[in-house]
């Protein structure tokens, strides 16, 4: 009888109860992130601290900043995180691939999100190398100044970062090819992969808030 009654009290936990863990490739992506957090922060440490030191030089080399353009290829960055989190839930709906025409955008799946935020990353990418361009043409390079160190080191690393999630991008999207089913392992990495871009993205709008809007 006792038996019995362990069973049947076994039998009617509450299912609010139950421990889910959550998922270790998730926590350690948000962990490893965090790291990176204090790697940028330590950037704009540097920025404000140089900046402090040498403020007369900012009004003259900030004035060589195409805003314009920046703010253009910093909205097709931040358009891009949407892209890429309709792609993940895409992934928590189990959706590799369209199921319908290419034009049916509510029918794309994992592969066609992130083949766009892929070409989106690609487009930011290239409009800081021609900004790059640019501004050594009126002689601002890294070694110029104080400015131009400053300017270089901090979008410099974040455009590394940029590059770093488009190879994350490829490999995502070789993975979805390569599953036979797609089921929770690329579920997650679709996840993880989101996690990053993301916070390339949020790091990214601090940085053109600093460099770009604050005189």
């Amino acid at each position: 009888m006792a038996g019995v009654s362990t069973a049947a009290a076994a039998a009617t936990v509450r299912p609010e109860l139950t421990v889910h863990r959550p998922n270790p490739v998730s926590v350690g992506t948000i962990v490893w992130l965090s790291s990176e957090l204090m790697f940028f922060a330590g950037l704009f440490a540097m920025y404000f601290t140089i900046r402090s030191a040498v403020p007369e030089i900012w009004p003259v080399e900030s004035a060589k900043l195409n805003v314009a353009f920046s703010a253009v290829n910093t909205l097709v960055l931040v358009l891009s995180s949407v892209t890429c989190q309709m792609g993940v839930v895409a992934a928590e709906r189990f959706r590799p691939s369209r199921s319908g025409k290419l034009w049916q955008v509510g029918r794309w799946g994992v592969v066609e999100w992130m083949a766009l935020t892929f070409l989106m990353g690609a487009f930011f990418i290239g409009g800081q190398v021609y900004e790059y361009a640019g501004l050594v043409s009126e002689g601002l390079t890294i070694s110029s100044s104080p400015y131009g160190s400053v300017f270089y080191l901090t979008t410099g690393f974040h455009g590394l970062h940029v590059i770093g999630g488009l190879i994350a991008f490829l490999f995502l999207l070789g993975r979805t090819f390569a599953a036979k089913r797609f089921g929770h392992h690329e579920a997650t990495s679709t996840i993880v992969v989101s996690y990053y871009w993301h916070f390339v993205d949020v790091v990214w709008v601090a940085l053109f808030t600093t460099i770009y809007l604050i005189r």
